[in-house]
Order: C-alpha cells, then structure tokens, then sequence
C-alpha cells in the first residue's frame, strides 16, 4: 500500500474499503489487494445510530501502517445524519453520531470525516434548516481542538428533494453558516455533482466546475474526492454509482479532474459496484488516467 508511485503524491487513488472483523486485518487486507494509496472506511453502521467503541489493538494498527506506508485514511460518518432535520430527535442524533465518528476518526489516524450535507425537512424554508445547521454542528467544529483531528469534510447531494447543498454555488451559504470554520472542508462527489446538474463532459466541464467550488469556498479546502461515474445523465437528481468510464461521466473528465490546480495532492477514493474486481480495475483505471 505504498503511495510512493509517480503521480501518487498529487493524487493517491484508492477505495472505501469493508472493515467487518478488523479495521487493520480486513480494512487494510482489502486495500492492499486493491493496490490502494488511501482509504476510506466506516466506523459505525452507516444506515444506523449506534456508537460503538473501537479495537484499540485494531486501530493503533491501522493508524501505524497508514502512516508507515504513508497512506491517508478517511471516515465516512453515517447516512442518516441530517442537521437540516424538523424532528428533534434526530438533530440530536446526528450530534452524537458525527461526534462519534470525528472521535474515531482522531483515534485511527484519519485526516478527514465525510458527512452529507442533508435536507430540510418538514418543509421548512431552508433558511431555517441553515440556522439550525450552525447551532448545532458549529460547537461541533469547536471542539476540534487536537493537532490530530481530522477536518469535517461535507459531501453534497444528488439534489433530491428539499436537500441543502447539491450545486457548487450550496456550499456558499453552508459554510457562511458555520463561519467557514478552518476545520471545515469538501468532499466533492463526482456522481453527485452531476447529478445535481453540473455537466462535468465536454472539453471543459470538469475544470468548470471546479473553478466555480473553488470561488464559492475558496482555495484549500477541498480535501477529498469520491470518484463515482454516474449510471444517470446530468441533472437526474439520482444517486446511482457507476463504474469509471462506464457512465454518463466518461473517461475524460476524470483525467481532467487530475490536471485542475484545486485538486493537487487531493486523494480519489472510489465507491463504485462490482466488489473487489471492479474496485480494483476502477482503481487501476484511475491511475492510468492520473498518468502513471
């Protein structure tokens, strides 16, 4: 699992990877098989609410052999979090869950937790939704007071439904609610954005629409990519993966993806279908377009 490849340091390609049985035995075991430059991993049940401690045993080593083989690891935090929530119970919920997941996340090493930007609900205006966003996740980006702590990274949406953040332009008023906190920053999903309407083909739509990310946050703070193609044309508002140059996105713009200045040493993890053969020929498939 060595990133030390050329190309590698601009932009590690790896995968989400399952960590059923051990976060170091079977999380790392897979992305070795993978040839993975960095991961990116669960630590909960991600369509749930539970909090479980981890394997102290099982952490140390996955954080030694990331940092020995100089592999940059992230978190996924849980599906069902929603800041922008009507219901009460669930806002407090997410609090619990998205704290949990940046204290593992501090605990294994990882630079970075991914967290969707969520919806308001209950059709509420999404001003509302927005305000709550900063009560309750702001203290939350607070704390992150350790020199390890991982940065919040939000992950925009598909755009279903009454989602808070899915265009580029959704980030502005996202991160203007939480004072564009110095621990806050993007996870940009290829899938998704697309998705939500930015068509990334053509000769310069990828390079587009990251110029229009990077004048919406700023530069710096996107930090991670999920290179997903899309089994839906642009503006399908559908949240369904394809494999790399077997969608509606195509080769090209992942190649583009790696040349955009705002993405240098911006690690790619993929979330793709086909199990571990397609992870595998997905991640091949991005290294021979980064170049090596």
């Amino acid at each position: 699992m060595k990133s030390q490849q050329s190309g590698a340091a601009r932009n590690p390609v790896g995968g989400h990877v399952p960590v059923a049985g051990g976060l170091h035995s079977v999380g790392l075991s897979y992305a070795r098989e993978l040839k993975a430059e960095t991961v990116q991993v669960f630590v909960a049940n991600p369509r749930g609410w539970a909090t479980p401690a981890g394997n102290p045993a099982q952490d140390e080593a996955f954080r030694a052999a990331c940092a020995e083989g100089s592999v940059p690891a992230y978190v996924h935090a849980p599906y069902l979090i929603n800041f922008g929530s009507h219901t009460e119970a669930t806002v407090e919920k997410s609090v619990e869950s998205l704290r949990h997941s940046l204290r593992r996340g501090r605990e294994i090493g990882a630079l970075g937790v991914v967290v969707h930007t969520g919806s308001a609900t209950g059709g509420r205006a999404r001003e509302v939704a927005l305000k709550q966003v900063r009560t309750r996740l702001l203290p939350l980006l607070d704390e992150l007071t350790h020199d390890d702590d991982p940065f919040l990274l939000l992950e925009s949406t598909a755009g279903q439904g009454a989602s808070l953040c899915s265009r580029t332009w959704d980030f502005g008023p996202y991160f203007e609610a939480l004072d564009a906190h110095p621990k806050l920053g993007v996870c940009l999903d290829t899938c998704h954005v697309f998705a939500a309407g930015h068509d990334l083909t053509g000769p310069s739509g990828m390079h587009r629409t990251l110029d229009l990310l990077v004048d919406t946050v700023g530069e710096g703070r996107l930090k991670l990519i999920h290179a997903n193609d899309s089994k839906d044309v642009v503006g399908a508002h559908k949240d369904r993966h394809e494999n790399i140059g077997s969608g509606h996105i195509g080769e090209d713009p992942f190649r583009a993806l790696m040349t955009h200045p705002a993405t240098a040493g911006v690690p790619l993890v993929i979330e793709t279908p086909g199990g571990k053969e397609g992870h595998a020929a997905d991640v091949e498939r991005l290294k021979r377009l980064r170049g090596d």
